[in-house]
């Protein structure tokens, strides 16, 4: 099973789209394995997006961030990077295909909704950014069976 780290962004919590959106990833066969509501500040936002810090767009983005709580879901499943990425659509809504979550709900390519790993490295550092290792759990939704706890 692959892990997955993605969160829905201030303005989709705003909105009230949690429950639409964590069901999209669960209709895909995807397994909630930890969830979190949280409120980034400067510093969670310069941590989390440090390889952005020094260019342009980041202090609108930091603005953004910080504006509200975010919802932080690390998923699980089989191709697990790719089927969230797939599922959001692509970073810019006007280019996102019809159906995508950016494509229904992301008023801009800033306000875009949700944010997604696009690799396993980075799955695992942002899992770890926001996670404790005892507080995901790994969960089959095929089988419907907790498969581990990743910290013990």
């Amino acid at each position: 099973m692959e892990m997955t780290f993605a969160m829905i962004k201030p303005n989709g919590v705003r909105s009230g789209l949690v429950g639409r959106i964590l069901e999209r990833y669960e209709s895909a066969q995807l397994s909630v394995c930890a969830v979190k509501m949280h409120q980034m500040t400067s510093a969670d936002a310069r941590g989390f997006y440090a390889e952005h810090v020094e260019k342009p767009f980041f202090p609108e983005l930091e603005e953004y961030m910080t504006k509200g709580p975010s919802i932080m879901i690390a998923l699980g499943g089989e191709n697990a990077i790719m089927k969230v990425r797939a599922i959001n659509g692509a970073t810019n809504p006007a280019k996102a295909e019809a159906g995508t979550i950016r494509y229904d709900f992301a008023p801009s390519m800033t306000e875009n909704v949700v944010h997604s790993s696009d690799s396993a490295e980075s799955a695992a550092r942002e899992i770890a950014f926001w996670f404790k290792k005892e507080d995901v759990y790994a969960y089959d939704a095929v089988s419907q069976k907790a498969c581990c706890v990743l910290g013990r």
